[in-house]
This record gives structure tokens, sequence and C-alpha cells, in this order.
């Protein structure tokens, strides 16, 4: 198979950023699950009460090819809230937080130069609060909540593109 790589994106419930993702181009696999908290093998009952650490968190599994991670990332900005802390919509916690678990220094350096674009173009109105996490494990959620949105069309979800310039280049 070809180079495929993985991308880690917390933003707030992640049955809707996973419904907006999976239908991107060079997307070929989502998966909704749980990283950055301090709890091994977490469910999300365990998560929902906000004591694990863990932020809901989707894998982005892409063809770089076809999309870049920078790409990506300037769409994950454009989904979701990245201004509040621990808050998307009527969510609200830790397990509900803006963060990017990089996997490596060079996904790293490209989150810390998307975000100081984003900040840059003030399409937002506030700073840019998202968190650059080390990843560190991602525990898939239960079977019911993967694909969600397609399961449920008419379930609940905070998030939606915005036709927001954020000053990128291709």
């Amino acid at each position: 198979m070809k180079n495929l790589q993985k991308l880690y994106l917390a933003g707030g419930c992640y049955w809707g950023i996973e419904e907006l993702f999976r239908h991107m181009p060079g997307v070929l696999a989502t998966q909704v699950g749980f990283s950055g908290g301090h709890i091994a093998n977490v469910a999300y009952r365990e998560v929902t009460t906000g004591t694990t650490g863990h932020a809901e968190t989707l894998m982005v599994e892409f063809d770089p090819d076809l999309v870049t991670l920078k790409h990506l990332l300037f769409e994950f900005f454009r989904v979701h809230n990245p201004t509040k802390p621990n808050q998307q919509g009527n969510d609200i916690g830790t397990q509900y937080r803006s963060a990017i678990f990089y996997q490596d220094e060079a996904q790293k350096t490209v989150a810390e130069q998307v975000i100081a674009t984003v900040n840059a173009s003030g399409q937002w109105g506030m700073p840019v609060v998202t968190q650059l996490e080390a990843f560190q494990a991602f525990y898939p959620a239960e079977d019911k909540h993967q694909k969600y949105i397609m399961q449920f069309p008419d379930g609940y979800t905070c998030h939606h593109r915005r036709n927001f310039d954020l000053g990128e280049t291709p």
C-alpha cells in the first residue's frame, strides 16, 4: 500500500467531526475513539465523567499524495471552534477540548504553522486555544459510535464547515 499517514484530532463531539472528515478527498478511513488521557483501554462511559484525561478523538487515515496534512488541519479549524477551551456547542468538559495529537516533530511543526496562520487570519475573532499534545495512544470507541451520523442521520452534531478564508497557501 502507499505511504499512508494518520492524524489524530479532538474538536468536541467526535460524531460530527467524523462525518465531515470522512467525505474529504484523500481521506481513506476514519475512526472515533479517545486519546490524551491516563487510563488504558478506556470506554465512552468512563470518558463522559471527565476524569480520565481523554478527549473524544478522530483518527484520520489519509493519502498524502492526494491531500496534505496542512490542508486537513485547515479543514479542522473550519469545522470546530478552536477558541473555546473544553467546549463545542452544548458539550462542555475536558473530553471536548480542541487538540491535535501529533505523532512526530514534522506533524507538530505543520500544526504550529497552521495555528499561526489561522490566528493571523482573524477569522475566529479570538486566539486559537487548540492544544498540541504528543500522541501516546488511541482507544477506539464502541462500534455503535463509529459512523454515528451515517447510522442516525438526525443525530446530534454541533459541527459544520465554515467558509473562512484562513490565508492558507496551496
